[in-house]
């Protein structure tokens, strides 16, 4: 059998895995894949049975939508560089389901409560909670933007073992300093510190610092 080849570009491209979920919120998920796939990066995106329900509702989305071309009707310019990829839940044969996939890092935004707690739980039951756990075990980033108000002891608890196996538990709590103008404006303070912790420098909010006070 021929060996196919893999261009060369597409390895050196640094690869991110964003996770959408079925929790209310799902422009964080468009801001994040926004601000990844503006960038020359390979970009895996995942989306859950319950996440094409909310996107449904919360935007323009419809079920046979091509979800790239929905992406540019939400305002993504994508990097001539850039490549994307989508999977559903059931994919279990998506290339970040193994651990010697390598890439840079997983974000899901938004994170359900109950993808939360699988995650927690080590319940791989689908695409993005196996993908998660690989994260977990191989100590790769792993970043939940998690959407729920108030939390139970159950929501604090698992938010506390996972934070103790190496992720990252980012509440979406926008912040209101940088005066944003626009919806996006604000979920963007929340991506900011999403590439934070992925390393990627960007310019989407400004740094805080003792210049920033204005004294009346």
């Amino acid at each position: 059998m021929k060996k196919q080849r893999i261009s060369r570009s597409l390895i050196k491209k640094p690869i991110y895995v964003v996770a959408l979920c079925g929790a209310s919120g799902f422009i964080y998920g468009i801001r994040l894949l926004k601000a990844l796939l503006e960038k020359p990066y390979h970009v895996i995106a995942m989306i859950s049975d319950g996440g094409f329900r909310v996107m449904e509702y919360e935007t323009e989305f419809k079920k046979n939508d091509c979800f790239t071309d929905f992406l540019k009707t939400c305002g993504v310019n994508f990097h001539k560089d850039s490549f994307l990829e989508v999977f559903q839940q059931k994919d279990f044969a998506a290339p970040p389901a193994s651990g010697s996939f390598l890439h840079s890092g997983m974000a899901i935004a938004p994170c359900s409560m109950k993808t939360m707690a699988s995650i927690a739980s080590g319940v791989a039951d689908n695409l993005i909670t196996r993908s998660a756990d690989v994260c977990l075990k191989e100590k790769r980033p792993l970043i939940l933007v998690l959407r729920e108000t108030p939390l139970n002891l159950i929501h604090l608890e698992n938010m506390t073992k996972l934070s103790m196996a190496g992720a990252v538990i980012m509440p979406a709590c926008p912040c209101f300093y940088s005066g944003p103008a626009t919806i996006e404006d604000l979920a963007d303070t929340v991506i900011a510190r999403v590439l934070d912790h992925f390393k990627i420098e960007h310019d989407l909010v400004p740094r805080w610092n003792r210049s920033s006070i204005i004294m009346k």
